[in-house]
């Protein structure tokens, strides 16, 4: 499991606005280390944002996507103290969970 996510979600005007950092090394399996061999592609396949347990978001990433990503959107029926939740799986079978509250 990596280090946590930073996350913040604002609610303005019926929507919650979203920017969320997820902590990962994100490797393409392409780049080369020092000794000339490859380093194994390392990185988030899947994303799923659930807001008071309802999935608001759901993607799928590849190897294209930077290391520690980052992650905004918006979405419409968020209101202040909402619990926002959001979960990424890697390629590797590792995941992590993090959450916050809409403020």
């Amino acid at each position: 499991m990596g280090k946590p996510s930073k996350i913040r979600a604002r609610a303005e005007g019926g929507k919650v606005e979203v920017k969320a950092l997820l902590a990962h090394d994100m490797e393409t399996g392409r780049r080369k280390n020092a000794n000339g061999e490859t380093v194994p592609a390392w990185f988030i396949q899947e994303v799923q944002v659930r807001h008071n347990g309802e999935m608001v978001l759901h993607a799928y990433w590849g190897t294209a996507v930077a290391k520690n990503p980052f992650l905004a959107f918006s979405f419409e029926g968020g209101k202040v103290g909402d619990a926002l939740e959001i979960t990424w799986h890697d390629n590797l079978g590792d995941s992590r969970t993090d959450s916050t509250q809409v403020v």
